[in-house]
């Protein structure tokens, strides 16, 4: 199994004299360097919490932005970037390909305050390591790290199973499923009823481009309007 990260990593073997059972632990050789991407002050400081309770030697690194994110990743190594998913201006997902293609082997553990019905898939095949609800107890995020940090991924068993199901779907895909990951997003903003400059406001976009994303997404999806937008939003369980 190739585990690339564990070169970075000591294996211990602990032995429990209580119940006689043999486990693994996984320290690292070196500082555990994590950067963390959220707008939310709040949520940045809630997750360096969790995450030094469990790892209280890492080196947090917190970002407001997906730019910053890049900036960071690129100016020195990191063992695993936690990131949000939408963020103002460029989005945690946008940033993905760009850190896949030049850190490959760079765990990304993509959070969301939407469901994972919404955006696992859809961030796993961008590249994301897991996918994390907002909602999670702390032992689920230890749980995703630990994960990540040695080769894995992290996923729920409805996604592993929703995963599978898109294998064979061929040219039986829903509709939305056609959108590039900005359109979604705006898709998924129209879909709630927000006008277009409050998609450009939340999104740091102009009005132009955002009417650009809106024209495509009709076109893709054959759709006229906000109304069936907000419908198909509906019928899909999308909303």
């Amino acid at each position: 199994m190739d585990l690339p990260y564990l070169q970075n990593w000591n294996m211990q073997i602990i032995e429990t004299n209580l119940n006689k059972i043999s486990y693994i632990v996984f320290r690292p050789l070196h500082m555990l360097k994590i950067i963390i991407a959220d707008d939310h002050a709040v949520v940045r400081k809630g997750l360096m919490q969790i995450l030094l309770e469990s790892f209280p030697n890492a080196n947090i690194v917190e970002v407001t932005d997906a730019e910053s994110l890049l900036k960071q990743i690129f100016k020195e190594p990191w063992d695993l970037v936690i990131s949000d998913i939408s963020m103002p201006g460029i989005s945690g997902l946008d940033v993905l390909p760009q850190i896949k293609q030049n850190f490959p082997k760079l765990p990304v553990l993509i959070l969301s305050m939407y469901s994972e019905d919404l955006y696992a898939i859809r961030v796993l095949k961008a590249g994301a390591s897991g996918f994390l609800n907002k909602d999670f107890v702390p032992e689920q995020l230890v749980n995703a790290v630990n994960q990540l940090l040695i080769g894995k991924k992290y996923i729920s068993a409805n996604i592993a199973e929703k995963l599978a199901g898109t294998i064979d779907l061929g040219n039986n895909k829903p509709a939305h499923e056609s959108l590039s990951n900005r359109e979604f997003e705006v898709f998924k903003y129209i879909a709630s009823g927000q006008t277009v400059s409050d998609i450009a406001h939340r999104l740091s976009l102009s009005v132009t481009s955002i009417s650009t994303y809106r024209a495509r997404i009709i076109a893709k999806m054959h759709l006229k309007t906000n109304a069936d937008i907000m419908l198909y939003s509906i019928e899909n369980k999308l909303t």
